[in-house]
């Protein structure tokens, strides 16, 4: 991290500077949770964003979180609980493992119980982040024309490009898992899957029925392009999708879904902007079917994963298929997917979604 353009951590409309320091490994996963110390600046600094209600014994303050954070908060033997509460001068309720419910905050002076909840909240969010992602907001492009063609352009690259390193049947996607992701979320409880829901239907009343018209959007699927930037060192070969009406209402709509999610703090922000693309091609797939691109690569404690893959030589590729058309589709759905499962129609599993007709 660089001492003059530190993490930015937004919380309840604030945002704060996430300082450097130096972190310690330990060899279990429990033990890896004591960095509390130099956590952040502005702590003390009083905040109108919480509710905090002053009762006999002094101020009160709760935090929702899910379960599977308190660890987080607890800390190895109890020492980040303890030091927090000594800083600020509260005491800090935290449920039992495995038992949901809410972080309950109580001290004399509000100023100290405000102190411990912003730590908290910036706890919380610090580990959040190192979750490894388990839904993603996205369409599908499963309709029966676009596998078909799919299929086509699978056997019509074997065909002619099968001799050229690195390709093989193993890396192409599965034509039932065909999808656009608009951003990936990590929701460790039922009740964040429905904060997802109801923010997509906010989303839907506030805007995406003005772009959409209220019918679905037709689109058509149709070049190809690749990631990375050596066409002889490919990893990721996807389909271009774009508006039939050469509008640029689908990039819009996405880009404002994204914005709003970001904004809530249910996605971290990372692109001002979603990339459009349909993974047809990806090196992962090579070792593991099941793979799912860019976002298997953080172990739970932030360290990056080098995944070994061998990249295949997409020129010959680029240049028979560069303007390979998949086919039409409309699309009438945004589903909040979970990772690693499988629907009836071998899609990804939807937990929720929004339908624009």
């Amino acid at each position: 991290m660089e001492v003059l353009r530190p993490q930015l951590v937004r919380i309840g409309g604030r945002i704060y500077r996430k300082n450097p320091i130096q972190e310690q490994t330990y060899q279990h996963e429990e033990e890896d949770e004591d960095f509390y110390q130099g956590f952040m600046e502005c702590a003390e600094e009083p905040c109108d964003a919480y509710e905090v209600v002053q009762t006999q014994q002094g101020f009160r303050c709760t935090v929702k979180a899910p379960s599977l954070l308190y660890k987080h908060i607890v800390g190895k033997r109890g020492d980040t609980r303890k030091k927090l509460e000594v800083e600020t001068k509260t005491s800090i309720s935290i449920p039992k493992p495995g038992q949901e419910g809410e972080i309950v905050i109580t001290g004399q002076h509000r100023s100290g119980v405000i102190s411990a909840r912003t730590r908290i909240d910036v706890l919380l969010l610090t580990f959040r982040r190192k979750q490894p992602f388990t839904h993603f907001l996205a369409f599908f492009l499963n309709e029966v024309e676009v596998q078909e063609r799919f299929l086509k352009f699978q056997e019509e690259v074997l065909e002619k490009c099968s001799m050229d390193h690195g390709v093989d049947s193993t890396i192409f996607q599965n034509p039932k898992k065909l999808h656009l992701t608009i951003g990936m979320l990590v929701l460790l409880s039922e009740q964040e899957i429905q904060q997802t829901c109801e923010m997509l239907q906010q989303c839907k009343k506030e805007f995406i029925d003005d772009i959409s018209g209220g019918k679905p959007l037709e689109v058509e699927m149709a070049g190809i392009e690749y990631m990375n930037d050596d066409p002889g060192m490919v990893d990721v070969l996807y389909a271009k999708v774009h508006m039939k009406d050469g509008s640029n209402r689908l990039q819009e709509l996405v880009d404002r879904v994204l914005e709003r999610f970001q904004a809530s703090g249910l996605i971290v922000k990372e692109w001002n902007s979603v990339k459009l693309h349909a993974t047809v091609m990806n090196t992962l797939f090579r070792k593991d079917p099941n793979a799912e691109g860019r976002y298997n690569l953080h172990t739970a404690d932030g360290k990056y994963i080098f995944k070994e893959r061998e990249s295949f030589d997409g020129r010959n590729i680029l240049k028979l298929f560069e303007n390979f058309y998949f086919g039409t589709l409309k699309l009438n759905s945004i589903h909040i997917s979970q990772r690693f499962t499988v629907d009836s129609f071998g899609n990804y599993a939807s937990c929720g979604q929004i339908d624009f007709s």
